[in-house]
């Protein structure tokens, strides 16, 4: 998953008009920032779980446990990237998400 390198960290304030320019509703907007996080979280989930793959063993036991330290430096990795909610913010305000509302 390709990341913006300057997407923030931490939570910024952000203006409410900022969120409903789109959808004119702010809950629609939110929904979908929502579920664009879930998409994102799942596929960070699957992307650090494949790399962990590598360093699976099938005959360890928990005495025979040790730290490798590319798979620390792999979990701390993900660990530092942002939120998903946070990615999938700044997706929304950048127009980069696609989404298609039903008509009521």
């Amino acid at each position: 998953m390709e990341l913006k390198k300057n997407i923030p960290n931490n939570t910024i304030t952000r203006k409410l008009v900022d969120f409903d320019r789109e959808t004119q509703n702010i809950y629609e907007s939110v929904n979908i920032i929502a579920r664009r996080a879930n998409q994102i979280s799942d596929e960070l989930r699957q992307e650090l779980k494949s790399k962990l793959s590598d360093f699976a063993s099938q005959t360890d036991t928990m005495e025979e446990t040790f730290d490798n330290k590319e798979q620390t430096e792999i979990s701390e990795y993900y660990e530092r990237l942002p939120k998903p909610s946070i990615i999938a913010t700044e997706e929304f305000l950048d127009d980069k998400i696609y989404y298609n509302m039903k008509e009521k």
